[in-house]
């Protein structure tokens, strides 16, 4: 589903987080004393806010860790927006089974979903504006490749995964390597391309492309002086607005001819989407 994702370890470890160690229903105390070991359900999940989707795909691997034999419905699809009330996805089977992975699936769905819903406020807040979204590397730890694929199915576009994929100067190396040229002349040295350089003064921009500098990161600049920092670019490299940077003030700051705007709220801090498993029936 997601490219470097491991969802059956992914799976696995937060089942047996809920469930004492192990990823076994009978370790539902609740479900195992209240319920036979036959005992059918079916239920429905659904949205109970207006969202956008993300997750599905995961909490059905979470209902057939534990009940493999389980039927799925799927009743729309990761990306899509839906009215509140929604029915996402129906799912039948052992009733013990599905009432142990319910919680795993539910947080899972809910957070991605929550993702993908701020994303796409964002996304529509800049529409026509000619920007681009972004993310940032401000991820929950272990869940980087989830959020940021909840990113995309919100419409928004994926930055670096890590400090691995792409060089990025910022304030702090260029103040350790002496300043930006030794910083961007040390990056090249080493074979790195696509060099994205921070500059947070209009007097560091000229400097920086001089250097060697790919792309541009406009650090917490209102929209007066970004304007005029994309006027001193002139186009000769791309530039990126970070900082400062919600749904009141991204129309603004995109309108001032930035090729990217960088949130690192809508993974950092989106709230999770009201999405719940309903009984339907018994009998399945």
């Amino acid at each position: 589903m997601i490219d470097g994702f491991d969802l059956d370890r992914f799976v696995e470890a937060t089942l047996a987080e809920d469930l004492g160690g192990v990823a076994d229903a009978a370790r539902d105390l609740t479900a195992t004393a209240c319920l036979g070991p036959d005992a059918r359900l079916a239920a429905v999940l659904d949205s109970r806010d207006a969202v956008v989707v993300a997750g599905l795909p995961l909490a059905v691997a979470f209902f057939r860790r534990l009940d493999p034999d389980c039927r799925v419905e799927l009743l729309v699809a990761d990306g899509d927006a839906v009215a509140a009330g929604t029915d996402l996805m129906r799912v039948a089977g052992n009733a013990r089974a599905l009432l142990a992975a319910e919680r795993s699936a539910l947080n899972t769905l809910q957070h991605l979903s929550g993702i993908a819903t701020l994303t796409r406020r964002f996304v529509e807040a800049i529409a026509g504006t000619g920007a681009t979204l972004l993310d940032t590397r401000k991820t929950l730890p272990g869940l980087r490749l989830l959020e940021k694929y909840a990113v995309r199915m919100g419409g928004g576009t994926n930055h670096r995964m890590g400090l691995w994929d792409a060089p990025m100067v910022k304030d702090n190396h260029i103040a350790a390597a002496g300043g930006v040229t030794q910083a961007v002349s040390a990056c090249k040295a080493a074979g790195l391309s696509n060099i994205t350089v921070e500059v947070d003064r209009l007097d560091q921009i000229e400097p920086a492309i001089l250097a060697g500098a790919d792309r541009l990161l406009l650090d917490n600049m209102p929209p007066p002086e970004l304007r005029e920092a994309v006027a001193l670019v002139a186009g000769r490299v791309p530039t990126e607005a970070s900082g400062g940077v919600n749904l009141q003030t991204i129309r603004a700051i995109a309108e001032t001819g930035v090729t990217f705007v960088s949130v690192g709220r809508i993974t950092q801090s989106a709230p999770a989407a009201d999405v719940g498993m309903d009984y339907w029936a018994a009998d399945v």
